[in-house]
């Protein structure tokens, strides 16, 4: 007697496939970077801290990772809110913190700082690392304790009255920045250690070299993004205005 058909086991549906992770530098093995992250990483006087999100620890366009086997002296910690307790180690004296200044929190202008810094002095840089909404708030909790000991530091040529652009100005946006001065969270420790390292320039070099690499192999996968409609708006106004300030 043959069996009935109607009790037959239906066979599980087919899994889609996993992409292959390189082992080393935990990406798709379609955009590696291998070729291009620093081996041995780079060794430097400043201690990077990078204060993430866990939103964006997960994001696979994010950079913290990218940092941290690049530079020797660089680690990462994930939470909303940098306390006391968040850091093993008291930072010394020569602390600062890198975002964009606000009415309530002016910020030094990296450029003025360069005649400050000793060459032989180590100093601690703490960024953030998160979408800018986050990032924002994630400043806010944490100003109560880094005001104790560290000063506010801002890349030059922040303008929160222009539209931010994407990384090099690509035809094909990775990650859109809020306005002009914004950039991601690698570009801004190289342009940090640009200005601080003896080697500086050097430095920056191949940590850009990385990120544009990054962004090349990317751009494959990405389909253009049409600039946002209010910023669109806002940067119309702002073209009207200039126009009637020059008749």
């Amino acid at each position: 007697m043959e069996p009935e058909t109607g009790n037959k086991p239906k066979s599980p549906p087919p899994q889609p496939k996993r992409r292959s992770i390189c082992d080393n530098c935990d990406r798709p093995i379609p955009v590696c970077l291998c070729h291009v992250i620093p081996i041995p990483p780079i060794p430097t006087k400043t201690q990077i801290i990078i204060i993430q999100h866990p939103h964006e620890s997960h994001h696979k366009l994010n950079t913290t990772p990218l940092l941290t086997k690049s530079l020797l002296n660089s680690t990462s910690i994930i939470t909303r809110r940098l306390t006391s307790n968040t850091l093993t180690n008291q930072p010394p004296s020569s602390t600062y913190y890198l975002f964009p200044p606000s009415q309530s929190s002016p910020a030094v202008p990296l450029s003025n700082l360069k005649a400050a810094f000793q060459k032989d002095a180590p100093a601690v840089l703490i960024v953030f690392d998160a979408t800018w909404k986050h990032a924002k708030e994630m400043v806010s909790a944490s100003e109560g304790y880094l005001s104790k000991f560290a000063k506010r530091v801002c890349l030059d040529g922040f303008n929160e009255g222009i539209e931010g652009g994407s990384i090099y100005d690509s035809d094909l946006v990775l990650r859109k920045e809020p306005c002009g001065g914004c950039v991601s969270t690698l570009e801004a420790v190289a342009r940090w250690l640009g200005v601080v390292e003896e080697n500086g320039l050097e430095i920056e070099e191949r940590l850009v070299g990385v990120l544009k690499e990054m962004v090349r192999l990317q751009a494959h996968f990405l389909k253009p993004m049409k600039p946002r409609p209010k910023l669109l708006k806002k940067n119309k106004q702002i073209e009207q205005q200039k126009y009637s300030s020059d008749e």
